[in-house]
């Protein structure tokens, strides 16, 4: 069996262990029957048995199922559903966690794979047909780290521009499912800088990816890449092997992807080919035309490329769920930023008008998310709107109104979630 068909199997594993601890009501998500369950335990052995063999599944990017009780496919993309993650523990399953494609998911083999560096920023100046080169079994022998961290589209929330603010911007609509948290496992990149022969010149590095080159507005932009300042590089930037303790899944970057904590994902690349180590700032149209903020409130030439996200707030509710009236009830959510831990969850019950602070459920930590709760009994029957209100370590909180830009990032608001009483 090839390396690719061993992750498969192992990633089936993993979701049927997954689907089997809600059946048994370890971890059920909310609204979804035990009926349901297992239909979803054969259609997700099936699909990501089928997907080994041919990855390339009728209609989709992705190679993963995506049951429509879990997800909201957006063209290349899913979004993850909000009330499927309730009871899901502080780290997202692999088989909940969404996607985000800029083309499809490339299926590879690790007997094929090799990480190259190259660039003027590397002793010797290798160059591009000269590299420094890792294969991944070379990447597993050196010390390995676990980082658990959130990896969050730039574009998440940017639906509600829109839907609270009226205003038009572009991109894929998200509302708040374009986040994840997982447990992640690799080297450190600066070790394998260090290894390749940093040069003290070096200024940036730009992580390409393997997955097809990205046409927009009928020119070709290359493979997808985003150059990174060396001193985060150096940082705590992980090029990751292992997600939830098991070998990436195809769609989250199998065999390695960068993950670079709090940052906006663009940033983590997936499918890793190759890392340009450069003693002169580098540029992509992932730092120049895109992922940048442009509108009336920022500089003609945008802003400075986007890096540490935002601050948010999600309930683990599905929109417009309904409440009986007098009933006792317990709100779940999770918030959070990537300038620290989230230190304050504030809710409102009545859109607004009265606020009360949460109970915290998890230690404030950086680059990962709080879960909380907040019990609430449901008055006179009719609409209402859920607000939660987070505050982190750095001292943001999340304000009324988000400041516009043209391509919707980096959206900050407190979002007005629809509930009805009955």
């Amino acid at each position: 069996m090839s390396a690719a068909g061993s992750a498969a199997h192992q990633e089936i594993a993993y979701d049927r262990r997954r689907l089997r601890q809600w059946l048994d009501g370890e971890a059920r998500a909310d609204g979804v029957t035990r009926r349901r369950l297992l239909t979803l335990l054969a259609a997700t052995a099936a699909g990501t048995a089928l997907s080994a063999r041919n990855p390339a599944r009728a209609g989709s990017s992705i190679v993963k199922p995506l049951p429509p009780e879990w997800f909201i496919q957006r063209g290349t993309n899913a979004e993850t559903r909000w009330e499927a993650l309730r009871g899901t523990g502080h780290h997202t399953p692999n088989a909940l966690f969404f996607v985000r494609n800029h083309t499809a998911t490339p299926v590879l083999d690790t007997a094929d794979w090799r990480l190259r560096l190259w660039g003027d920023g590397l002793r010797g100046t290798p160059a591009e047909d000269k590299p420094v080169e890792f294969g991944y079994d070379d990447l597993r022998a050196l010390p390995a780290v676990t980082r658990t961290a959130f990896v969050e589209c730039a574009g998440n929330g940017r639906s509600y521009y829109t839907t609270q603010q009226g205003e038009t911007v572009t991109g894929t609509a998200w509302t708040l499912g374009a986040v994840g948290v997982a447990r992640w496992r690799g080297v450190r990149l600066a070790d394998v800088l260090h290894r390749a022969g940093l040069s003290p010149y070096a200024v940036d590095v730009q992580p390409r990816g393997l997955d097809a080159e990205y046409v927009s507005g009928g020119e070709s932009l290359g493979r997808v890449r985003r150059p990174l300042p060396l001193a985060k590089a150096l940082d705590d930037v992980l090029l990751a092997y292992e997600m939830n303790g098991e070998p990436l899944p195809y769609d989250h970057g199998y065999p390695v992807r960068v993950l670079v904590p709090s940052w906006v994902g663009i940033a983590s690349i997936k499918w890793l080919g190759d890392i340009e180590v450069s003693a002169q700032p580098l540029y992509s149209p992932w730092n120049t035309t895109f992922y940048r903020l442009f509108g009336p409130a920022y500089p003609e030439e945008g802003s400075a490329p986007l890096s540490r996200q935002t601050i948010k707030s999600a309930f683990e509710l599905a929109s417009g769920a309904t409440f009986p009236a007098g009933e006792r009830q317990v709100l779940h959510g999770r918030s959070w930023s990537g300038a620290g831990a989230v230190a304050r969850v504030d809710v409102s019950t009545d859109g607004g008008t009265n606020w009360r602070r949460a109970r915290l459920h998890d230690r404030p930590r950086s680059a990962t998310w709080t879960r909380w709760s907040v019990p609430w009994t449901p008055g006179g029957p009719g609409p209402t709107d859920l607000l939660a209100r987070a505050t982190d370590t750095a001292g943001r909180t999340q304000p009324d109104t988000a400041v516009s830009n043209t391509q919707g990032y980096l959206f900050d608001a407190v979002v007005r979630h629809p509930v009805t009483v009955l």
